[in-house]
């Protein structure tokens, strides 16, 4: 596969999975979670608040591993397996972009001070399992 297909291929997985899971290191240990993820491009958002483990870990180590888009068909499934460097941002722009009533459960509003973006730019991204091939590096 070229650049341009393997490019392709991971927007179009990235577009159609938005749950994947987030691992960080806790206490020296990898700690994983499911997120729901949204991108522009390679770069991928992520909300949450900001009374959890997850932003105590990427403050001592802002970097992450994700998985996404396995829909667990079966062996041969392709996925995203990427690398990433997290920063924090609270922006009113951002926050109100991504807000959806399901976060009600977890907080008050787009407006909740608690609310928070991870804003995770790739460092790796490689296409993993597709039928035949070996793991496609994306060249960022």
């Amino acid at each position: 596969m070229d650049q341009k297909d393997i490019q392709s291929t991971v927007e179009k997985i990235l577009q159609e999975s938005s749950v994947g899971t987030m691992a960080t290191i806790k206490e020296d240990k990898p700690h994983s979670r499911y997120m729901t993820f949204y991108h522009e491009g390679m770069k991928l958002y992520t909300p949450t608040s900001k009374d959890t483990d997850k932003i105590d870990e990427l403050e001592a180590n802002p970097y992450t591993h994700i998985l996404i888009g396995y829909e667990g068909e079966g062996f041969g499934d392709d996925y995203v397996e990427y690398q990433g460097k997290v920063s924090l941002n609270d922006s009113e722009e951002m926050r109100s972009r991504l807000w959806t009533h399901d976060m009600e459960m977890y907080l008050e509003g787009p407006h909740d001070p608690n609310f928070i973006v991870l804003e995770i730019e790739p460092v790796a991204v490689r296409l993993m399992n597709k039928t035949g091939q070996p793991p496609q590096e994306l060249e960022l």
